[in-house]
């Protein structure tokens, strides 16, 4: 906590308005959509390449907040419409914010582990944390925030009640590292591993690894795994005499693993996993433990109670129209701060009302009624309006929740008194328990029930590549995005929802319906509707909704039914593609007819590049961007105004900056899908096709498998596996007969005979599985273009076949 009147002697600055010196501080703020007790945090308006802060001062300022740092020296005219704000100038928000982490940082004596690494950062962390809980009252970053932005942050929530700071620190290019250190400034290290992450930004290896060694230049004790010859041989030759580094080994003695370099000893433990990511994650936890004064056998008995890290928020489907947001593990005031971040991001309208599910704050170090008093507060500015609290602390401080409430003792006590399809409908659902209360039984209860087959979007992904998009727009280039075919198969009030939420400028739906549906969820943004039916005129004025206006027909049908009323139209121009639009020669009439009908203005005039994204096809798209040119330049000119152009997609933003004009059209490329084949490295995988083994069967040589006989089995004795999707849940016939894949337990198994409407059989022989076990239809190593490959088709056609009933599940890291 801070007043504002101290921060000039921290961060220096001119103070362009003061009226109110005792303002105080608790949350610092960079992202206006993320706000904690407005009135109590400082917002840092940062400038970047896409995204400017000072732009969302108004939207701050009406949400309560009234302490900000700005890098622009606002005007008197500007000043005057935040009286009571306080506002300090500075020439960079970043450095400001990371100075002050950096004094608060000093203003405490504990230790802090710091952990870098290309990977298993946030394992370790959360691992660490488990493990060491009864000894500490740790603080730790939340999720994954170790970067110039996410390191201050979580240095900013260590408070007196702290025993053990555990923190992420991440970097992607040189000399960032310096500065995390110094707001760090850690008394233990962990090296993680060095892989390719991030190698762009670096000229070698050895350069990322002495870029991630200046975390641990003055830190006391340093611990990595001996495994990495790179890393190895770098800390060997560079570590410095005060240092004591742990350089531990592992081998393996059958089920259990003798750790070296602990000391003079070695340990043989027992670890609760197998695969080598989650052994060497939680050897560097034992080294910690080890370094902290913990024995060989309490550290044992803790690693057999350490739970798997749930590294993600996931959205799901909930019965009765519900959205449960699932955050059954973990439950900390940090954690809950982002888990309601994400419950606000939702914004259906039909589902407005918002529910939480929360258990007792175990370990918090605070005051127990400072503690709820203050959760209280937070629920309330984040307009939840249910509270169902579980445990006997929570339940004997029920006073300082408002709204509509009830309270249990046990998660066993809450399930046994509530019906659920009488109690939840229509809300939005957050589940946030700590471990102990097995909150997972409540959200299993909630969950709408399906078969196993379940689509997982990767939220984080959808932004990933969102921005990588927008990297390649100049800053006043806007965007639309195309959330047709429910949004390419990934789920349309989900995905429109994230894009409202980081201010795209346009939706695209094929169809009238699909835009109502949206506009019933809550969509506010602008939307265009390609293929308006004249029969649904009436629905899609009354939902404001644009249409597409792409022949002289449809324009009569709209203005026969507008009468005169004003609307706004999207012009479709066919510049070569020859589906809809109209031609470079009725160009003149089209003006004709809009400057006689002045109650229609023209939101945009546009086109489509038909081969954008292969170079054989250069010298026509050349020719389709001339043609447009001359026909908006024509439209312009005869109507006297000008409107949004737009004529690139996907492929065409990669290859043809030239003609972004002032719009581009976003579709496949969100979806994690670079066409071109020139960007892919820059995107990330956002869908991932799932299902599970129903039945497993040994078949003998020769025996003939499935529909028409037309599979049979090929070894000795065959074990086939029946798997629950089938061509009704977009698993395409074409994959039949060995032409498809799967992966079972990370090995390929082929198809075996016809793929039938609601199941398959894969050959499992050799592979070790099970009933129940997961399969993998599509992810980031066999991917939607590999599928696609196999039967000639396109990834578009894989994606928007996923059907309807198969379970969307979207999830954050």
């Amino acid at each position: 906590m801070i007043a504002f009147k101290d921060l000039v002697d921290i961060i220096g600055g001119s103070v362009l308005q003061e009226p109110a010196t005792q303002s105080v501080i608790s949350y610092l703020a960079t992202d206006s959509r993320k706000l904690v007790l407005p009135a109590r945090t400082l917002f840092f308006a940062i400038r970047g390449t896409r995204h400017n802060g000072h732009h969302y001062l108004p939207d701050l300022y009406a949400q309560g907040v009234r302490n900000f740092v700005v890098e622009v020296a606002l005007p008197e005219s500007v000043l005057s419409r935040y009286p009571e704000a306080n506002i300090l100038l500075v020439n960079s928000a970043v450095d400001a914010l990371q100075l002050l982490a950096r004094v608060h940082r000093q203003g405490f004596v504990l230790p802090v582990v710091a952990i870098t690494g290309s990977n298993g950062k946030t394992i370790v962390k959360e691992w660490a944390a488990q493990l060491l809980a009864p000894d500490f009252n740790i603080v730790r970053s939340p999720k994954s925030y170790n970067s110039q932005i996410g390191v201050p942050l979580s240095v900013w929530s260590i408070a007196p009640q702290h025993t053990l700071g555990i923190f992420e620190a991440g970097i992607s290019q040189p000399h960032e590292m310096t500065r995390l250190q110094a707001i760090l400034q850690p008394t233990i290290g962990i090296f993680t591993n060095i892989g390719t992450a991030h190698d762009e930004g670096f000229s070698s290896q050895n350069e990322k690894i002495a870029e991630k060694w200046q975390l641990f230049k003055d830190c006391p004790v340093v611990i990595y795994n001996r495994a990495h010859e790179a890393l190895d041989t770098f800390i060997q030759k560079y570590k410095s005499d005060n240092q004591y580094v742990i350089a531990w080994k592992v081998t393996r003695e059958g089920t259990r693993y003798r750790v070296e370099g602990l000391g003079g000893e070695a340990w043989e433990l027992n670890l609760p996993f197998s695969d080598a990511a989650s052994v060497e994650n939680v050897l560097h936890c034992v080294a910690l433990m080890f370094c902290l004064g913990k024995t060989q056998a309490e550290t044992q008995s803790r690693l057999l109670a350490l739970k798997p890290v749930s590294m993600r928020l996931e959205l799901k489907q909930g019965i009765n129209q519900c959205y449960l947001i699932d955050d059954s593990y973990n439950n900390d005031l940090a954690g809950l701060t982002l888990a309601l971040d994400l419950l606000n991001q939702q914004n259906q309208a039909v589902k407005s009302r918002k529910t939480v599910i929360l258990s007792d704050v175990p370990q918090a170090g605070i005051e127990p009624t400072i503690l709820y008093k203050h959760i209280a507060q937070l629920l309330t500015e984040k307009n939840v309006r249910r509270v169902i609290g579980i445990g006997k602390e929570i339940k004997v401080l029920r006073q300082f929740f408002e709204g509509e409430t009830a309270f249990f003792d046990s998660t066993d006590s809450f399930l046994e008194a509530i019906k659920p399809q009488q109690y939840f409908h229509n809300e939005l659902i957050l589940i946030k328990g700590a471990r102990s209360f097995e909150f997972e039984r409540i959200g299993q209860w909630l969950q709408e029930k399906v078969h196993g087959t379940r689509l997982e979007i990767n939220l984080d992904a959808l932004v990933n590549n969102l921005n990588f998009y927008k990297s390649k727009l100049k800053p006043e280039t806007k965007l639309m995005v195309m959330v047709k075919a429910f949004a390419y198969g990934s789920g349309s009030y989900e995905v429109a929802n994230l894009l409202q939420f980081h201010r795209v400028d346009y939706l695209t739906v094929a169809y009238t319906d699909e835009g109502v549906d949206l506009r019933r969820n809550g969509i506010t943004l602008p939307i265009m509707v390609m293929n308006p039916a004249p029969e649904t005129f009436d629905k899609l004025l009354s939902f404001n909704l644009e249409p597409e206006v792409y022949s002289f027909r449809i324009l009569q049908k709209l203005l026969e039914h507008l009468d005169g009323q004003p609307a706004k139209i999207h012009l479709k121009i066919d510049t070569g593609m020859r589906r809809l639009g109209f031609e470079e020669k009725e160009i003149a009439a089209l003006v004709q007819v809009l400057n006689e009908n002045k109650n229609l203005t023209v939101g945009s005039a546009f086109s489509h590049l038909a081969g954008s994204d292969e170079a054989k096809h250069n010298d026509f798209s050349h020719q389709q961007i001339a043609t447009y040119t001359r026909s908006v330049e024509a439209l312009e000119q005869g109507l006297g105004y000008k409107f949004i152009r737009h004529i690139v997609n996907s492929p065409g933003i990669i290859r043809f900056p030239e003609a972004h004009f002032d719009m581009v059209r976003l579709g496949i490329g969100l979806y994690g899908v670079e066409v071109n084949g020139l960007e892919q490295a820059h995107l990330q995988t956002v869908g991932t096709l799932k299902t599970v083994i129903s039945q497993i069967k040994h078949v003998p040589t020769g025996e003939s498998i499935g529909y028409g006989r037309r599979g049979l089995a090929q070894h000795p004795d065959t074990t086939l596996a029946t798997i629950a999707i089938g061509y009704a849940d977009g698993f395409s016939r074409g994959f039949s007969r060995g032409v498809g894949s799967v992966k079972v337990n990370g090995q390929l198994a082929p198809v075996v005979g016809n793929i039938c409407m609601d199941m398959c059989m894969i050959d499992i022989t050799g592979i070790a599985a099970q009933e129940g076990d997961e399969v993998v239809i599509f992810d980031d190593t066999l991917t939607i273009s590999d599928l696609a490959a196999k039967i000639n088709t396109i990834p578009y056609e894989i994606i928007t076949n996923i059907s309807a009933r198969v379970k969307r599940v979207f999830y954050t890291e």
